[in-house]
């Protein structure tokens, strides 16, 4: 038996766009992504000589072939055509469930990195990005990590250079989003404002953190926040203390903030934790 371990990175989207419906009923999505310190951890055991199995820490986590991370082992050992003669998976979860922060993907994307590794990289992170979208829209760019474009369904992926170094503080109040009702209510919705995809990638380019900062931009924030004003606390709470600029990430629930030093992000946290026990601390991360 072989026991193989891959850190599961949360992801944040600094923009984040819906451009319309497509004919498969999904929606055509363009993001800058960026992957983060906060993570799971994934041990997987292979030829365990037993039956398939998944283990999860925490409670409401599907411990079976509907978790991301099991569909991930199944289409990769079917990819490569090779029988794993028993496994088992194992998951420390600490990135918050239904935030938009990515846990389900960065746990699948985990797996298809491990179990390449473990065979000798017969697939490419291009094609290994590719399996995953089977799995996943996220898993691509998590698959990949870093800094980068995604479009389509997140499937089509462009790497950009590393953005400026920074820190984030990550809050998930104890509401949770429904995405299928909110991409409903969004096809509904005249979307007023759109993100500047360009003016991020040229601030990441250049190495401006204030421009990356300046926008920031999510079509679902102000949808999700209408419905839990809440997050305006969460948000004013982010921006007495040193925030250059905040937001919700994915379809949410979680907000979060960017810092320039390690105290403002400190003091952030000890303000809300009394009310928010889920609050982090992430910077970027790259691998």
């Amino acid at each position: 038996m072989t026991t193989l371990f891959e850190p599961a990175y949360a992801k944040l989207n600094l923009t984040l766009d819906v451009l319309g419906k497509r004919e498969d009923g999904y929606h055509d999505l363009k993001s800058v992504m960026q992957t983060i310190s906060l993570r799971d951890d994934v041990e997987i055991d292979i030829g365990t000589g037993k039956p398939w199995k998944l283990i999860c820490d925490k409670e409401g986590i599907p411990c079976d072939e509907r978790n991301h991370a099991w569909m991930a082992a199944k289409v990769y050992f079917d990819t490569i055509d090779k029988d794993p003669d028993g496994l088992e998976i194992r998951i420390t979860k600490r990135i918050p469930a239904e935030a938009g922060l990515g846990g389900g993907s960065a746990d699948a994307a985990a797996v298809l990195r491990a179990l390449n590794r473990h065979y000798g990289y017969p697939l490419s992170i291009p094609a290994l990005a590719e399996l995953g979208a089977s799995v996943g829209s996220d898993v691509p760019f998590c698959v990949m990590g870093g800094t980068a474009v995604a479009e389509g369904r997140g499937d089509r992926l462009r790497k950009l250079p590393e953005m400026p170094d920074c820190i984030f503080v990550i809050c998930k109040p104890d509401f949770s989003v429904s995405t299928a009702q909110l991409y409903a209510k969004l096809d509904e919705t005249v979307i007023a404002k759109h993100p500047d995809h360009n003016a991020m990638e040229s601030a990441i380019l250049a190495g401006d953190l204030a421009g990356v900062a300046q926008n920031l931009y999510n079509v679902f924030d102000p949808v999700v926040t209408a419905d839990h004003l809440e997050l305006n606390y969460i948000k004013s709470i982010f921006n007495s203390y040193g925030s250059l600029n905040q937001q919700m990430t994915g379809s949410g629930s979680a907000v979060f903030c960017m810092v320039t030093e390690f105290e403002f992000a400190a003091v952030i946290c000890n303000m809300l934790r009394e009310n928010y026990p889920q609050v982090f601390i992430a910077k970027p991360v790259y691998f």
